[in-house]
């Protein structure tokens, strides 16, 4: 299927699951995919798959400066995305919060929250200067409701929603910023805290076939908003 006039998007976390699904089904309808992820030999795979105008890279979003590098090169050749998605996140192993590690806790906060404030600072202005462009920051029904033995990765997807909003206020018309709960959906993110009652929810390919016609749709007329992806399984 080709797009009319493909649009630029940028993906984090394009290693597996959600990520990984929005890459193939973007490329399947004529866009041009520019993604990261942390698993060198996913990238690897990806890369071999999709060739130019596609572009792959392994950075963790964790890091400021891997994010400010890989923005650079991105910007100087194919310029501001259309589409910003902030996909790339952890979860933590099930457990009562007094029973998470610090590092473990942390490691949620730097990929969920500080990740997407660095592909913000790196991306962001040159959207801001082209005046154009959504930036879709992935948050979750754990981001607008609550569930034991999740809890720092729910205080990171509400952290989405406000971050997200805050953001919206800043952009000036013409773009959009937008939390987004895109369901309940069979991604080893998924099974690690479902286990294998996940099995049924609907698989990330079936997913992606309404998720990336709903994220082409979204304008500046969204900004702010909270939404979530339609025909999706919501928690």
């Amino acid at each position: 299927m080709a797009a009319t006039k493909g649009k630029l998007i940028v993906i984090t976390g394009v290693s597996r699951g959600l990520g990984r699904a929005m890459v193939e089904e973007f490329i399947r309808r004529g866009h041009s995919v520019l993604g990261c992820g942390r698993s060198t030999a996913a990238v690897a795979e990806l890369a071999k798959q999709h060739g130019a105008p596609h572009n792959f890279a392994t950075v963790d979003v964790a890091s400021d400066a891997a994010v400010q590098t890989w923005a650079k090169r991105v910007l100087a050749s194919h310029g501001a995305p259309d589409l910003l998605l902030n996909n790339a996140a952890l979860i933590n192993h099930n457990a009562p919060l007094w029973e998470v590690s610090a590092q473990e806790f942390s490691d949620v906060v730097d990929v969920n929250i500080k990740g997407v404030a660095h592909v913000i600072r790196h991306f962001v202005p040159a959207m801001v200067a082209r005046r154009s462009g959504v930036i879709v920051n992935f948050s979750s029904g754990w981001g607008r409701s609550t569930s034991a033995e999740v809890a720092p990765y729910c205080a990171t997807k509400w952290a989405m929603e406000g971050l997200t909003q805050a953001l919206a206020q800043e952009l000036p018309a013409g773009m959009a910023a937008v939390p987004l709960n895109p369901g309940i959906i069979n991604t080893d993110m998924l099974r690690s805290c479902f286990g294998g009652s996940a099995a049924a929810y609907p698989e990330a390919e079936d997913w992606a076939k309404s998720a990336v016609p709903f994220l082409l749709k979204l304008s500046p007329r969204d900004n702010g908003r909270s939404l979530t992806v339609t025909g999706a399984v919501t928690d």
